[in-house]
């Protein structure tokens, strides 16, 4: 079964910025990868997500124009960089794989049978 894990969490100032990067047991060949977080008392939160063939990219409006999701299937991982780092982007940010077939744009939050990752904590605090 597909394993995920996410690294590159940790603490951050505001301002500043992170990469995020999903990196699974095998290969991420024709997986759609998206990106959610979930902060303290909240719902979870869909991000971002990338397809494999096309590479098109989705953006929630929360992060549009601070995110950019990327991949590297050479390393089976996926990244996620986020500038301009708020303390409202605190939160437990998970990556999740859709292994059904791809679709034109991926939705946001990405749906359908998903393989998640264990999350990776952010805090943007001065």
């Amino acid at each position: 079964q597909l394993q995920l894990v996410e690294s590159g969490g940790g603490l951050v100032q505001p301002g500043g910025s992170l990469r995020l990067s999903c990196t699974a047991n095998g290969s991420l060949d024709y997986f759609t990868i998206g990106w959610f977080r979930q902060a303290p008392g909240k719902e979870r939160e869909g991000l971002s997500c990338i397809t494999y063939y096309n590479l098109n990219t989705n953006y929630a409006d929360s992060v549009k124009g601070r995110a950019t999701i990327s991949r590297d299937d050479a390393k089976n991982t996926v990244f996620l960089r986020i500038d301009r780092l708020k303390p409202e982007d605190t939160a437990v940010y998970y990556c999740a794989a859709f292994g059904g077939p791809e679709p034109a744009i991926c939705p946001v939050p990405l749906d359908g049978h998903l393989f998640w990752g264990q999350g990776t904590q952010v805090t943007v605090s001065s």
